[in-house]
């Protein structure tokens, strides 16, 4: 029924989300609008809250990382799949950086720089011997 009133592939949900929350001691409440292409019975309403929670913990984990500390929306690489193998070297990256045991992203990157041949051996082997 919802396919008739938008053409999008795979729709098949749209909810409603509300937050309420404070910060310094002033309420706000936040209405937003998601789509997804989840059934019901692979998650009901209960779970909707919950995997957008874990969406914006991926764009605050992740992406906000490649913005800020690789300054990823600068790049100039637009052609082909550059941009694609780009964003899959920062990944591998910040995902080396924080296998290592490291949660400051800039320091893993600073480390890298000093130690040429303790980057080798953590990308060879995974992990500091």
């Amino acid at each position: 029924m919802l396919k008739t009133y938008a053409k999008w592939p795979g729709l098949r949900r749209v909810c409603r989300i509300t937050r309420e929350r404070q910060i310094h001691g002033k309420q706000s409440v936040q209405t937003l609008y998601a789509i997804t292409s989840l059934s019901a019975h692979r998650a009901d309403a209960r779970d909707l809250p919950v995997l957008s929670r874990a969406h914006w913990g991926i764009e605050n984990r992740l992406f906000c990382v490649r913005d800020m500390t690789f300054r990823e929306d600068a790049c100039r690489v637009r052609k082909g799949c550059l941009p694609q193998v780009m964003a899959a070297l920062r990944n591998t990256a910040i995902t080396i950086i924080r296998r290592i045991g490291l949660r400051n992203i800039v320091e893993g990157i600073e480390l890298f720089m000093e130690d040429r041949h303790l980057t080798a051996k953590i990308i060879r082997y995974g992990r500091i011997e």
